[in-house]
């Protein structure tokens, strides 16, 4: 073979060899670049995961939280028995007579600790984009009527529906116009009817302290 004859024998060894190599270094990026990704997901905290500050856990039963289809009734949770006495008899008398028209009462969140409320205000912050804008939904622990066992958030829409037509005979009222199922007890309803609703929980000067 002569000299010519080699070099273009080795060129064109070569060539192959170059897609090949390409190859394997995107697929090597590739493997790198999905470790990474993978290491940086893990250590970022998602939505209800627990975060600096919480010790190591989520919000239980014992902070509030209440399974689906949770009653006024259910004294076995403290979401609802650590709600504000006269609060949770209205409620309860409420509910008793509104079964009468085939509706039920379910209680969605009653009393909460501070820690459970501190949680749903970062997840509220974190879903609204800012703090100012999430204000709107969720106060803060040291505000919440929640907090203090002075309010119960309801449904379904039938038992709101019920309460908006009935509710201040109980003294029950709904607090804010954003927030259908936000109902709180003032007892001067019975005679006075509920007073005018906040906008939102921004508008209340108790979210204010």
């Amino acid at each position: 073979m002569t000299d010519s004859m080699s070099q273009i024998t080795a060129a064109r060894t070569k060539a192959r060899r170059r897609p090949i190599a390409v190859g394997l270094i995107a697929v090597a990026a590739a493997i790198i670049g999905t470790l990474v990704y993978q290491s940086t997901s893990s250590t970022a905290p998602s939505l209800g995961e627990t975060l600096p500050g919480d010790h190591g856990r989520t919000a239980t039963e014992a902070d509030g939280v209440l399974p689906d289809a949770a009653t006024v009734f259910d004294d076995e949770y403290p979401g609802v028995t650590n709600l504000d006495p006269d609060l949770l008899q209205a409620l309860r008398k409420a509910a008793t007579d509104a079964a009468h028209d085939s509706i039920e009462f379910y209680i969605n969140s009653g009393w909460r600790s501070p820690k459970y409320q501190k949680q749903l205000l970062r997840e509220a912050v974190s879903k609204y984009g800012s703090e100012k804008e999430a204000a709107r939904w969720v106060a803060t622990p040291d505000t919440s009527p929640h907090v203090s066992g002075d309010a119960a958030d309801l449904g379904p829409l039938k038992a709101t529906e019920w309460l908006s037509e009935n509710g201040a005979e109980y003294g029950l009222c709904q607090i804010y116009g954003n927030e259908p199922w936000h109902y709180e007890l003032r007892p001067q309803a019975m005679d006075r009817g509920c007073p005018p609703m906040y906008a939102d929980p921004t508008r209340d000067p108790r979210m204010r302290q």
